[in-house]
């Protein structure tokens, strides 16, 4: 564990695991001194701990499967959008003459500096320049978003081109691949950014692939600083380079496809990875994935090629761990995580956070945030101890609540943003 801790270069964690020498060291006395029932002593102690393990170890019931959404998101009125809606246009007038109670909010955050740019908290001119490249360079990805198949289709089978969509998706650099069949809920209502704003969002396809790319670990520890920034936007255009790809490829096989790229969304990607086999939504409205958490920029391809889809295995283990942890609540510098249990909305019983404040604060920090992805116990590498640990989170309540105390030792509740690279801080001469 300590050596796991200082590759990872968590050297808070590698000093409290030298803590833990302390637990052999009740056997280490036994074993070296003589006194009376020595032997039964030893059975005690041994028959102790075997029993606290096997406690920690006893599976968890099955709880029913959470419902899906019964209504569609308008994407005019995620912050995004309303970020763009600029005072004494007739899209800003049109806006808040049906939502006169969101002006003064909006306004108040279009007031602020806003996304990467100057006299915010977190500015830095090189690190900043660097994600508006990458966000630059989406942006060029998107002329690819809307294309014609060939007219001539392949004829091809199904199980095979699904298992080499997904080969050839993590040979691309995905982590995960999956496949759901397209429902109305995955959808938005209406498109709300770029050329179709206002459009309606009709269900034109059958299918959606879905897949996820890493974030790297050591960039987001940095969170909310610039360098989680930086990496962000880079897993955006990895995700977008995938998702076009692999569009252009169906396409050129005679079918329909259109990627899902950051800031051109139809698709509400959380809800289609998790559809798609590929983790479940957290308290913090991200995808929690197995191996990864939530430290994943997710890519969707909706299309009508002839796919074999992907069964959900719903895992309530995640939701009774993020209803016992509240780290990311903890930790939110924009409050915007709630602290309370699942709640009806929209029909719905689910976690919402205040996308608002939560947005309110990338308007002021510069950055997006991230710290809740940084400090979520599901975010540590993907290894063999926090596999172990991870599988049996999966299967105990008793040791769910055990880990989380453990994280918490071992990390901090409240864990210090790592310090920038010294490889990042080339700006200190510039003015």
């Amino acid at each position: 564990m300590s050596i796991v801790s200082l590759i990872e270069k968590e050297y808070f964690a590698f000093k409290r695991s030298i803590l833990l020498l302390i637990i052999p060291l009740p056997f280490f006395i036994i074993g070296l001194i003589d006194f009376p029932l020595k032997n039964l002593f030893t059975i005690i102690l041994l028959s102790f701990l075997v029993i606290s393990i096997l406690l920690l170890l006893i599976p968890s019931l099955k709880k029913t499967k959470p419902e899906n959404p019964k209504v569609r998101i308008d994407e005019r009125d995620i912050p995004f959008s309303r970020a763009k809606y600029i005072k004494g246009t007739k899209l800003y007038e049109n806006y808040y003459n049906r939502f006169p109670e969101k002006k003064i909010k909006d306004d108040n955050i279009r007031s602020k500096p806003g996304l990467l740019n100057k006299d915010t908290l977190y500015y830095d001119k090189v690190m900043f320049a660097s994600a508006k490249a990458s966000f630059s360079t989406i942006e060029g990805l998107s002329k690819f978003v809307k294309g014609e198949e060939v007219e001539e289709k392949t004829e091809l089978n199904p199980i095979e081109i699904s298992n080499y969509i997904k080969k050839w998706g993590q040979h691309l650099g995905a982590h995960t691949v999956g496949i759901t069949n397209l429902k109305d809920y995955h959808l938005y209502s209406y498109t709300g950014r770029g050329e179709d704003y206002g459009k309606k969002i009709t269900k034109e396809y059958k299918y959606a692939i879905a897949f996820t790319v890493e974030m790297d670990h050591l960039m987001y520890k940095c969170a909310p600083k610039a360098p989680s920034v930086m990496e962000s936007a880079k897993k955006y255009v990895d995700a977008a380079t995938i998702a076009v790809q692999l569009s252009l490829f169906i396409r050129n096989l005679g079918y329909p496809a259109r990627p899902h790229i950051d800031a051109n969304y139809q698709v509400i990607c959380p809800l289609v990875a998790r559809d798609a086999g590929l983790g479940e939504i957290g308290r913090m409205g991200l995808l929690i994935t197995p191996k990864l958490g939530p430290r994943v920029r997710i890519g969707v391809i909706t299309t009508n090629l002839p796919l074999i889809t992907d069964k959900r295995n719903y895992d309530p283990s995640v939701e009774d761990f993020c209803k016992i942890c509240k780290k990311c609540a903890h930790v939110c510098p924009s409050k915007a995580i709630s602290f309370d249990d699942k709640k009806i909305i929209n029909g719905v019983k689910r976690w919402q956070i205040n996308w608002d404040k939560c947005y309110s604060l990338w308007c002021t920090t510069g950055t997006d945030c991230g710290r809740c992805i940084s400090v979520c116990p599901y975010s540590h590498p993907n290894n063999f101890i926090h596999n172990i640990v991870r599988f049996f989170i999966k299967h105990s309540k008793l040791f769910r609540i055990f880990a989380i105390s453990m994280d918490d030792f071992m990390y901090g509740k409240n864990p210090i943003s790592a310090s920038i690279p010294k490889w990042m801080t080339v700006n200190k001469n510039i003015k």
